[in-house]
């Protein structure tokens, strides 16, 4: 009987901490529902949007991150969740960039304003801190064994290599996925989706065990900002300044080098 029953306390651990997600996701999309209908400003609905959809990105993305140290010995089950997780957060966030350098991409070719840009990226900032004192709070409610307040003013620190390899590192992730994200517009949605969904999740695989493979400098902000406290120009070069390059470097290639696949995928888009 004690066999049977010891499984069951990770098991409800297990189902709580989706819950949890899965809770945050539904109250984040009602969220958007009420703003899209109460708000008609432009200016004021996209911040509310992105300070929504970061929101949900980061709460989600700690509760996984928790989730993924409990059981090491089975590293399938956190991949698993990642990309089903990356399923919903395509689906939900549709519109949406929860991620600087997504803007910092819109902006460079032309698809964003200045103003709108500025506006998008302060609403991902606070967004990014404001989960990360919210996820604080609901772990010291100690809905499982694993929700413990004092988790996140610890630095858990993610990056196990040297500095220049970790740059290198966050810079390929940012540089893969947002090419993929960029020339993947003609790809029905449905399966645009997973093949988004697939390249995380491998992005994930790959550099998870290096530096995280965050390349979404507000969710680093978020995940470790303990982190970003104590070892600043560190994690600033890492998280902030290597996906940004990613970016460029991505933008300078497709526009510069290759404008033959840039201009192909614009006249695509257009028509």
């Amino acid at each position: 009987m004690s066999a049977l029953l010891g499984p069951w306390p990770e098991v409800r651990d297990t189902g709580t901490s989706l819950g949890l997600m899965l809770s945050v996701v539904l109250f984040m999309g009602l969220a958007r529902v009420i703003a899209r209908q109460q708000l008609h400003r432009p200016i004021v609905t996209a911040f509310v949007l992105e300070f929504l959809a970061t929101f949900q990105l980061c709460c989600c993305t700690h509760e996984l991150q928790l989730l993924s140290e409990q059981d090491p010995a089975h590293p399938t089950w956190p991949l698993a969740l990642i990309y089903f997780f990356s399923l919903v957060h395509g689906l939900t966030l549709v519109g949406t960039a929860s991620n600087p350098c997504g803007v910092m991409m819109q902006m460079m070719l032309g698809g964003m304003s200045p103003e709108t840009g500025a506006m998008t990226l302060l609403a991902q900032l606070i967004s990014a801190l404001c989960s990360r004192y919210c996820i604080s709070a609901l772990w010291s409610l100690g809905l499982t064994k694993y929700h413990v307040s004092e988790r996140s003013y610890v630095c858990r620190n993610p990056i196990h290599v040297d500095l220049l390899k970790a740059v290198i590192v966050e810079t390929i992730c940012s540089f893969i996925f947002h090419s993929a994200l960029l020339h993947s517009q003609e790809v029905g949605t449905k399966l645009r989706i997973h093949l988004l969904a697939a390249l995380i999740t491998f992005l994930v695989y790959s550099g998870g065990s290096l530096t995280g493979a965050v390349f979404n400098p507000a969710l680093a902000l978020s995940l470790h900002f303990k982190c970003f406290d104590e070892a600043f120009p560190r994690f600033f070069i890492v998280y902030w300044l290597a996906p940004s390059l990613g970016i460029l470097l991505m933008v300078l290639m497709f526009s510069l080098f290759l404008p033959w696949l840039h201009n192909n995928h614009t006249i695509n888009k257009r028509e």
